[in-house]
């Protein structure tokens, strides 16, 4: 190939944004010269190689879209340390059809016979970010937040007459993750905020709550049990329940890689 062809092609698949194309179709045309490969298989191989790159980028701008506070997969949770978890309940939930279906997600022990929720350093988090990530990889729009960060944003956003930009935004991504609801008790401002936001996805958008308070104390988050029955009501209407219950994940992962690093 001369100069100016290669220069003219390289402009126009920059044009094109074809950045793989571009970057790989020299090398796969020597070695599909050397294969013997027709046209049509050196363009099918280029081609596939720009799709796989695309969809790598589109996931990478998910996540980051996301603000996921760690990258963690379900690959890398061990459901053995936590026996109660319904791993075939997880994995189906990580087809990501629930968010389709607009429904909602909240990792308790018994949550319906009102038990205590999953407590603290049981995986939920973890958990949360691996089904985010699902999300992510199937091009849903995934928005990871802690609880007391969402109201204090609700809140500044109010003060600086923005709320109703800000719950736009909130109300239209299709998987919203709240964590850790409860740790810190909310103002009464801002749980009707939070409550608003919470109605305004109610069968609009699907939201995963991680939690490690039984239901029965979540009105000492909210300030009422009118509010909290209401908030209650729209997230249980349609739900999936996780059932964390068991010893921290954390201690668990920490003993063994004491115990691998000491074998």
């Amino acid at each position: 190939m001369t100069e100016a062809p290669q220069i003219l092609l390289a402009n126009h698949l920059k044009t094109l944004k074809l950045p793989t194309f571009l970057r790989e179709h020299e090398k796969q045309a020597r070695q599909c010269a050397a294969e013997g490969l027709d046209h049509v298989q050196f363009l099918s191989q280029l081609v596939e190689l720009e799709m796989i790159d695309r969809e790598r980028r589109m996931i990478e701008r998910r996540m980051k879209a996301a603000k996921f506070p760690a990258a963690k997969s379900l690959d890398s949770f061990d459901f053995k340390a936590i026996p109660k978890l319904n791993k075939m309940q997880v994995l189906e939930l990580a087809r990501c059809e629930w968010i389709d279906r607009r429904e909602n997600v909240i990792m308790p022990e018994a949550c319906l016979r009102h038990d205590a929720l999953g407590p603290s350093g049981t995986g939920k988090t973890h958990i949360a970010l691996g089904l985010g990530l699902a999300a992510c990889q199937k091009g849903l729009p995934v928005r990871f937040i802690t609880a007391a960060t969402l109201v204090r944003e609700l809140m500044e956003a109010r003060d600086e007459r923005r709320l109703l930009r800000l719950q736009k935004q909130l109300a239209s991504v299709k998987l919203l993750i709240i964590d850790e609801l409860g740790f810190v008790p909310l103002s009464k401002t801002g749980a009707e905020l939070l409550f608003e936001l919470i109605s305004q996805r109610y069968e609009r958008g699907a939201t995963m709550i991680t939690s490690n308070l039984p239901f029965d104390e979540w009105t000492e988050t909210f300030g009422t049990e009118r509010l909290t029955g209401a908030l209650l009501d729209r997230l249980t209407h349609h739900v999936n329940i996780l059932e964390m219950n068991g010893e921290s994940y954390r201690l668990a992962q920490s003993r063994a890689r004491k115990s691998t690093q000491t074998a």
